[in-house]
């Protein structure tokens, strides 16, 4: 097997080689949403960088020199800590003004412990909303410097030493950063490589210090040109599968640096053989390719101390692989996941206990006492693609069935993991299952009542909900900000290089537009006014079927429209056209507003809708009308509950 390209190095090269003086290309990035959180905010700050999708990840050419802005842009980080808190050193030691924010999750992620140090420097850094998160506002800086600084953090944190030495580094002023454990140094690898003058000692697994002095440092970036390694946090979801399953997996070119690999030690505690076979370095990163041999029983294990940073990511994993483990294990010193996308050692607990394992949960970890049998249950991700990706692997076994809540949160690290997982699966231990399609198309007219049918269609099944109509309505709210609305020519001749897509959130997806997510922005009347006409041209359309398909390509979904079974997925496995009287939608649409109508009110909404239904059945392209083998259901006197169970029905027989 091969994995994406390692993600905390994806992320630093991506915030730092647009700060090189000289040219950089790196390729193999991963293809996630949080480093494409990263690299969009650098193209919103000026940054010379080019981004596109080649066969092993993204690629990205910089041009150097940094930041070209005149005011303060707003950048969306999305759901990546390390993008906010790396980027945070980046601005304050730039001097560049910005706002930093995200989605709600990361927003009740704490950003004291990067935002302190900063502002012990000199950054002029303020919360724009609740103290220690998300927004927080960076001022400009006109002139001075920031001060030196002596940062002694109390734990081990990769993102605060990154954040304070990309402060210095960049200000060129004096730091110095000492940790009670060695974090991950990929930052102070990269730097070094880039001709920054660190001192470290790369070999380390203790006690960790990194300082810069830039004395006798011209200031110059050297440009970057590497070919990032595999990850092996995503490598270790399928070292964990194929130990589960009782095979033999062989990763190959994988990221081994010893702050990042110390799971490895704890599966060979667990009795695995592990062959490690290295290979040529490149921009200081060690590579290895791994064989990972299954022992007959998986035997419990005990990890804390110093080795926690080492496995900080794969915690999620160890967790399940304890659940099946021989004995009983126990995960201490470990507090530090409790601020991660979820409170990892709380949705661990929770959802262990459901499946009927005995977990003990404490301030800083688990303890966890494996059993056999068939394990049974919903699992809350929590939006947390961690989570997913553990009860994954728990579920691919095959003596399990899970129903996970959001398995499309795994984008954010491992875009292809379900379908990657696939060959994985143990089906001679599974009970038999109706889920083996993989699209739902919902169609029909407005208020027909296909967006809450959809959504609980997907809920109940495990799969994703897509609105297909928020990638039409945020393409309209992008082209209303531009003030090129009704200027049709001028959106066609855009939006093919319009940022525009479809962002994992915890029930489905949010969509982001040129670095923005709109929210109830998509909803407003302007937009709802000119969206059927921006929705009706050609490049726009071509656009939006392509954000589809490919959430089509990599998720079990339920899409609603009004030409997904005839223009987006005509191959759906199931295709359902719902209808209802035109009075009742006109009632429907007028109890969402939630306000007292009347019967004039009544008759106002009949004659928008019946004019809504001719401009969409008499568009050019991709009229409303129900697709060929497409389900007619009249939803006019049927609860939503029963039309989903309808659907539910229907889905039962299309997918035995």
């Amino acid at each position: 097997m091969r994995v994406p390209g390692d993600k905390s190095i994806s992320h630093r090269a991506a915030l730092i080689a647009p700060l090189a003086s000289s040219a950089s290309v790196v390729r193999g990035l991963s293809d996630g949403a949080d480093v494409r959180a990263s690299v969009r905010a650098m193209q919103r700050l000026g940054a010379a960088v080019e981004c596109e999708e080649e066969e092993r990840g993204l690629t990205i050419r910089c041009a150097g020199g940094g930041f070209h802005v005149t005011s303060a842009p707003r950048l969306d980080c999305g759901n990546s800590g390390t993008t906010a808190r790396l980027l945070a050193g980046i601005l304050a030691g730039s001097g560049v003004a910005a706002v930093l924010d995200g989605d709600p999750s990361l927003r009740s992620r704490p950003m004291r412990r990067v935002i302190y140090p900063l502002q012990a420097m000199g950054a002029r850094i303020e919360y724009d909303g609740e103290p220690d998160r998300l927004p927080v506002r960076l001022r400009g800086r006109a002139t001075g410097t920031l001060r030196t600084l002596r940062h002694r953090g109390r734990v081990a944190s990769a993102q605060v030493k990154s954040a304070v030495l990309l402060a210095g580094v960049l200000a060129r002023v004096r730091v110095e950063v000492s940790e009670p454990a060695l974090s991950r140094d990929h930052t102070e690898r990269m730097l070094a490589g880039m001709g920054v003058p660190l001192a470290f000692d790369p070999g380390r697994t203790g006690a960790g210090e990194v300082r810069f002095d830039p004395s006798d440092w011209e200031g110059a970036l050297g440009g970057l040109r590497m070919t990032v390694p595999g990850d092996p946090s995503s490598a270790a979801f399928l070292i964990g599968a194929s130990l589960l399953g009782g095979r033999t997996v062989r990763v190959a070119d994988v990221a081994a640096n010893p702050g990042r690999i110390g799971f490895l030690s704890v599966l060979e505690e667990m009795g695995a053989v592990v062959d490690r076979d290295p290979a040529p370095t490149q921009g200081g990163e060690p590579r290895e390719t791994w064989t990972v041999h299954p022992p007959d029983d998986l035997r419990a294990f005990s990890i804390g101390g110093d080795l926690i940073p080492r496995v900080i990511d794969e915690v999620p994993l160890l967790a399940v692989l304890a659940a099946r483990a021989r004995g009983r294990s126990e995960i201490r010193d470990a507090a530090e996941l409790r601020v991660k996308e979820s409170d990892r050692l709380a949705v661990l607990a929770r959802t262990l206990e459901k499946l009927g394992v005995v977990v003990g949960e404490r301030s800083d970890g688990l303890t966890i006492r494996g059993r056999g049998g068939r394990l049974r249950g919903d699992v809350e991700t929590r939006g947390d693609h961690r989570i997913a990706m553990a009860f994954g692997v728990l579920d691919a076994a095959g003596d399990a069935d899970l129903r996970i809540d959001d398995r499309a949160c795994a984008d954010v690290s491992y875009p292809d993991f379900w379908d990657v997982l696939e060959p994985f699966r143990d089906t001679s231990r599974r009970a038999p299952s109706t889920r083996t399609g993989r699209v739902i198309a919902v169609d029909g007219p407005a208020a027909s009542g296909k967006s809450s049918t959809a959504r609980s269609v997907a809920r109940r099944l495990g799969f994703v909900h897509v609105n297909s109509g928020l990638l039409y309505r945020a393409i309209t709210w992008w082209a209303l900000d531009r003030g090129i609305a009704e200027d049709e020519p001028s959106i066609e001749a855009a939006v093919p290089g319009l940022d525009v897509d479809l962002v994992p959130a915890h029930d489905g997806f949010e969509v982001s537009v040129a670095g923005t997510r709109p929210g109830p922005g998509l909803e407003s009347s302007d937009v709802t006014a000119r969206v059927s006409a921006v929705s009706a041209l050609p490049a726009v359309r071509e656009v939006v079927l392509e954000r589809l398909r490919r959430a089509g390509r990599r998720h079990e979904i339920v899409c609603e429209g009004r030409d997904i079974g005839t223009e987006v997925f005509p191959d759906a496995d199931l295709k359902v056209f719902l209808v209802a009287d035109v009075g009742e939608r006109a009632r429907r649409r007028l109890r969402q507003r939630a306000v007292p109508f009347t019967e004039e009110d009544i008759e106002r909404e009949i004659r928008r809708i019946e004019a809504r239904d001719r401009l969409d059945r008499s568009r050019p392209l991709s009229p409303l009308r129900r697709a060929p083998g497409a389900i007619e259901i009249d939803t006019t006197s049927m609860s939503p509950d029963r039309v989903v169970d309808a659907i539910l029905e229907l889905a039962a027989s299309a997918f035995r």
